[in-house]
Parts: C-alpha cells; structure tokens; sequence
C-alpha cells in the first residue's frame, strides 16, 4: 500500500522500507514486513518484521542520542516512524570486530585488506579482530554495495576530510556502546552498519541502529568454546537467511533463482526477529497489527502536531 500524506514531496520504495519526504522537512518511515539478502528482495513478507525492527531502531535512536544528533523524532505507529529529511552521504560505514560474513568470505579467498583495512594472519571465522575496524561500502541505489577505501571516498567526493573524521568517530562510539548495551545482554555485536546525512551543515544519524538487518550479534555465552571447537557460532542476525539461501546455491548473482520460501521458513525467521528482539530489549514482543487506514490516520496525526502547516 502506498499512501499520499498532506504536503508530500517524494516517495521512495527501497529494499525493505517506505520512504515519504513531507514539505522536504520531515521523513515518515514505514518498515515494511519485506525482507532482502544479497541486495535482492525475497519473494514472500515475514509477519510482524516490520514492527521489530522499526521499534528495535527506535530503541537504539534514543540510546545512541547523546553520542551524536539523529533523525529520529517519534514512532506514531508500530512499524513507522517520523523524524527529519537529511541529505543522505552515499556511504555506508560498516563497522567490524569479528571476522564475520562477508569479512570472512574476503579473508578465506586470500585478500588481507578489505575497503582499505588491513586484517592480520592467522585468524579463523568469527575470531575477533585486533580492534574493531571501518570497512565502508558505497551506498548503491540499485545492485551490490560496494566495498571502498576511505582514499577513493575522498577522490570522488563523497565525503570531505573533517566529515569522514566525524564519520568514523561517531562511528566507532556508536559501535562501542552498541557492544556495550549486547554485553549486558548476553550478546556480541560482531558487526554492524551506520549510515549518515547532512541537515544543513550538521551531521546526523540516520536509517536504523543496531537492529537484526543492520547487525550481526553472537550469544556470548559458548562463544570461546564454539570457536575453540570450530564450530558455528550461534547468531541473532539475518545471517542465518544467507546461510540457508547459499546452501541452496543463492547470493543474488545473475541467472540464480531463490529457492522456495515455504511457510516453515517463513515462520522460523519470524520467530528469530522476535527473537531477537526479545534478547536486545528484555521486553516481551507485543505483535500489533494496524489497517491501511489506522496507519495512516496515526502517521497523519503525528504530522500535524509537528507541523501545523498540514491539514
């Protein structure tokens, strides 16, 4: 469902979620309950997704609001949230203390940098890293992201000098109160991504923080034991979705087909969301299921204490 606010300027569909630009002041942002892996949209919506990870962000939003400004402002619903439009850098900063993912699948093929970070010798899957590193990526509107050093960042333009510095301290802070706020849960966050825009000349967090698409977190209770063992490491992260769409020969490269998503898988990964976000927040997840119309009439409402502009 696309909706039409008072005072909309621009609609935009990403992977996951429904971007509406009111007065190009405010953003409404609706997570919707689709669900991405290798940059490709799969086939079928996981139930209550949307609202996990729309509460979970905003959770972390306003834990994160004192290390630096964000664009969050309120959630007038379960899955949506409004805050302030930002002119978006075209990077995304991941940030890594694990040789995780798609680290581990560089370092296994031989490489010992990634975006221009050096990783040292003699590492294993999921071993941590010496300290937690930056390992950006370009921010693609369609397709792959790709990986990209912070030379060839600032060759393009993409960021001056003082904002990448202001973008890898708020980054690496970020990250280590992220691990901070995991420990006390049990959990290690292994990695994670930041995204950042401009709201006049001040930088400001923005998209989702610390959430199951924008993060992977190993339980860390086991964790040397497994690793000692060689054995998997136990994951609250969308990792798991990989790992069952590569075991069925998937990772979005031209000419594959993603394999059936029966009802069982379906229903697994929304047990894992919740999940998820039953061990990040120590809250009981509270499924909530809005109309069309409830929905927009709570984001409308919202709009109109923010702005008495729109009617």
């Amino acid at each position: 469902m696309t909706f039409l606010f008072p005072g909309q300027t621009s609609f935009y569909r990403g992977k996951v979620r429904d971007v509406y630009s009111i007065r190009k002041k405010w953003l409404v942002l609706i997570a919707s309950d689709r669900i991405s892996a290798f940059d490709v949209i799969l086939p079928r919506p996981i139930p209550f997704k949307g609202q996990v990870l729309n509460q979970i962000a905003a959770s972390m939003l306003k834990a994160t609001s004192d290390i630096c400004p964000n664009w969050f402002i309120e959630t007038p619903a379960p899955q949506a949230s409004i805050g302030y439009q930002c002119v978006p850098f075209k990077i995304e900063m991941v940030v890594r203390a694990t040789l995780t993912g798609h680290a581990w699948r560089t370092y296994k093929a031989g490489k010992r940098t990634l975006a221009g970070a050096a990783l040292p010798d003699g590492l294993q899957e999921n071993d941590f890293l010496p300290q937690p590193i930056i390992t950006p990526s370009t921010k693609a509107a369609q397709g792959h992201d790709e990986d990209i050093s912070p030379d060839e960042i600032l060759k393009q333009g993409l960021a001056t000098e003082k904002e990448w510095e202001t973008l890898c301290r708020y980054s690496l802070a970020l990250f280590e109160r992220g691990r901070q706020m995991a420990a006390r849960r049990g959990l290690i966050l292994a990695d994670t991504k930041y995204e950042f825009g401009k709201r006049g000349d001040e930088i400001l967090l923005i998209d989702e923080v610390h959430t199951p698409d924008s993060s992977r977190y190993f339980y860390a209770d086991g964790y040397m034991e497994r690793q000692q063992r060689g054995e998997k490491q136990k994951q609250l992260s969308k990792e798991f979705v990989r790992e069952w769409l590569m075991e069925h020969q998937f990772m979005g490269k031209e000419g594959q087909k993603v394999p059936e998503m029966t009802d069982e898988i379906v229903h697994s990964i929304t047990r894992r969301y919740i999940e998820l976000y039953e061990k990040l927040t120590g809250e009981t997840f509270v499924p909530q299921t809005l109309t069309d119309k409830e929905l927009y009439k709570k984001i409308l409402a919202s709009l109109k204490k923010l702005d008495d502009t729109i009617q």
